[in-house]
């Protein structure tokens, strides 16, 4: 009985064999096939984010704030804070005016095509701040209060069309064709330019690579750095999802020089700090008790305690009157107040609030996260420090751009 038992059970055995064998390679194809179809899907996802365009990057944009080229600085400053942006287009009567580099972005009707007006530049913080702080102009901390207010009062009054061009960046002025790659147009954000014009109905019919110099429209919109990172980062996805997954030591982030100014800083001549090296935000670290920091200029920060950071753009926190009282207090007490400000927060939540908290990552960290970070608190740049929070680095947007650009053209 045992012996009929167990020749039954053997039989069974062997009698499912094949059909386990069956099963067995039944799911192995659709093992290997579910394993194509995500490759096909990843590469369908970087195909499609290749096929974007920048007017896939428009939808949701805002009405293009500018300033008539006759408006005083302090008018020019104070559009900038009320509005919360970084930059301002420069309008002017058509026909009167070179545009920066050469440019001839004109608002035309819509229905006779008559030009209407002429943008002629576009004037950034920095440019602001180069102005401020120029060398011929600016009294020095030492000054009496009364000259220093009296001298920015005097340079905070002069036309804004006298200041175009002070910063880099407005030394010309760009648009990018609606139907322009979203590649193109991250080409032309990974070589240090921040922003470009967009036309919602220009002449030009034509895709073209790259930006334009001409254009002519009945009205434009603005595109930026951060706009294009914000949509990568909400269609993070297929093989894209790949590419943010990589560490920040990719990025190339780790330098042995980092331009800093110390804690003790005042603020007029940290705004003397960014006009000298042209830059739009320094950290903030901690003096060394090693060696007397000379805090007027700008140090090397490497291997620095960060504690904050500076930025022109800062400087949107707070009108001209409350400008002239911070002068001669240092930059770090500066950017803490302003942090609280109404001018300087874009909502009433607990996460913009804080804004002034730190911003950094460390080397080990994957590009998606540095992109939420820059995104959600609305940062240009995110230090890299290490276990210790002492600075080793720092990541920019033209940074972040420039990788996932070369990234995807090395997709195949």
């Amino acid at each position: 009985m045992l012996h009929s038992l167990l020749c039954l059970h053997n039989h069974s055995i062997v009698s499912q064999n094949p059909t386990t064998t069956k099963n067995i390679l039944y799911c192995k194809q659709i093992k290997t096939e579910n394993m194509q179809q995500q490759t096909k899907m990843q590469h369908n996802e970087s195909m499609s984010m290749k096929e974007k365009k920048v007017k896939d990057l428009m939808v949701e944009k805002k009405r293009l704030v500018e300033v008539p080229y006759t408006a005083s600085l302090a008018h020019t400053m104070n559009t900038l804070v009320a509005n919360k942006v970084a930059a301002v287009p420069v309008a002017a009567p058509p026909g009167q005016w070179i545009g920066a580099g050469g440019s001839m972005i004109v608002v035309s009707d819509k229905q006779s095509g008559t030009a209407r007006k002429h943008y002629i530049g576009m004037v950034t913080m920095l440019d602001i701040v180069a102005h401020i702080a120029g060398d011929d102009h600016f009294s020095n901390g030492d000054d009496d209060d009364d000259d220093v207010i009296k001298d920015l009062d005097q340079r905070m009054s002069v036309p804004v069309s006298s200041i175009i061009g002070h910063s880099f960046e407005g030394l010309s002025l760009w648009t990018l064709n609606p139907n322009t790659s979203l590649l193109d147009c991250m080409e032309v954000f990974s070589k240090g330019i921040h922003r470009a014009m967009v036309p919602v109905d220009g002449e030009m019919e034509n895709v073209t690579c790259g930006v334009e110099l001409v254009e002519a429209a009945s009205c434009y919109q603005m595109l930026t750095q951060m706009d294009v990172l914000r949509f990568l980062k909400d269609n993070a996805g297929g093989e894209l999802h790949n590419i943010l997954a990589r560490s920040v030591q990719d990025l190339g982030a780790e330098t042995d020089k980092i331009y800093a100014i110390t804690e003790s800083t005042k603020l007029v001549d940290a705004i003397k700090c960014l006009k000298s090296a042209m830059l739009n935000a320094v950290p903030i670290v901690r003096a060394s008790d090693l060696r007397e920091d000379d805090h007027r200029q700008l140090i090397n920060g490497r291997c620095r305690k960060l504690v904050g950071t500076f930025s022109a753009s800062d400087l949107r926190g707070c009108y001209l009157a409350t400008l002239k009282s911070w002068l001669g207090v240092n930059a770090l007490a500066f950017t803490e107040e302003v942090a609280t400000s109404p001018l300087f927060t874009t909502s009433d939540t607990e996460s913009e609030r804080c804004r002034r908290e730190l911003v950094t990552c460390h080397a080990e960290s994957p590009i998606y996260d540095v992109i939420e970070k820059a995104v959600t608190k609305h940062v240009h740049r995110v230090w890299v420090v290490d276990q210790e929070g002492l600075l080793v680095g720092v990541v920019s947007l033209t940074d972040i751009v420039r990788v996932i650009r070369h990234s995807l053209l090395s997709d195949h």
